[in-house]
């Protein structure tokens, strides 16, 4: 996740960015899955899991509205949508 999070910097030390956020939260997405597959009771988790989704959509949202061609970008790149 961290070689896809340097692919969508805009510049080297970016950190901030929507693109860099969306591609955090979408490695915290997919391990809170795996662990939520793994422990089906642990609602704790599943609290943070939805969250981070419903982030992570807002994030995607802002992009779409504002910049279009980095929102089409971010999502060939971490395989989001088809």
């Amino acid at each position: 996740m961290k070689q896809k999070v340097k692919e969508l910097q805009i510049h080297e030390k970016d950190t901030g960015s929507s693109e860099v956020q969306i591609a955090q939260l979408t490695g915290k997405i997919e391990s809170l899955s795996k662990h939520i597959k793994q422990f089906k009771k642990d609602k704790h988790s599943s609290v943070g899991l939805l969250r981070a989704v419903n982030r992570r959509k807002k994030l995607l949202d802002y992009l779409k509205k504002n910049n279009i061609e980095s929102y089409k970008s971010v999502l060939t790149k971490l395989n989001l949508r088809k």
